[in-house]
């Protein structure tokens, strides 16, 4: 690669790179607001059922995120890998036909999300939030 060009796949490697860190720096921000909602539950003795509820709302939509964040991922190793095989040219720009390509139904975008869903690094703070709220609420 020359060292004066960025080559369209270089390009796209430090674009989908950047997207996937502002999806994580997101997903933080799902995380925290999660552990605010059940704070405030936990703090006033109220709402443990509403604030399980939107948490779970919140976890489903982590998993929804993490979804379209491991798409990048899969993408960025793609373009790794054409580099490191010094075929970049054609494969530029490809993120969204090739995940056309692999694009499963409803059923396996759905079964996609829950895997996302029960990742430990996802499922973490949810469900044990949701968790100390159910227990909070049967104990009232």
């Amino acid at each position: 690669m020359s060292s004066h060009a960025t080559s369209a796949i270089e390009l796209e490697w430090s674009t989908l790179q950047h997207n996937h860190e502002q999806y994580e720096r997101g997903l933080l921000w799902i995380k925290l607001l999660a552990v605010v909602l059940a704070a405030i539950a936990f703090v006033s003795g109220n709402f443990a059922h509403f604030m399980a509820l939107l948490i779970a709302v919140l976890w489903a939509q982590e998993a929804i995120f993490r979804t379209f964040q491991n798409r990048l991922s899969e993408r960025i190793l793609r373009i790794e890998a054409l580099i490191r095989e010094g075929g970049e040219g054609a494969s530029a720009c490809q993120l969204h036909s090739e995940w056309a390509a692999a694009r499963p139904g409803t059923a396996g975008l759905l079964a996609e999300y829950a895997r996302s869903a029960l990742r430990p690094t996802v499922a973490f703070p949810h469900a044990v939030l949701i968790l100390g709220l159910i227990g909070m609420w049967l104990a009232a």
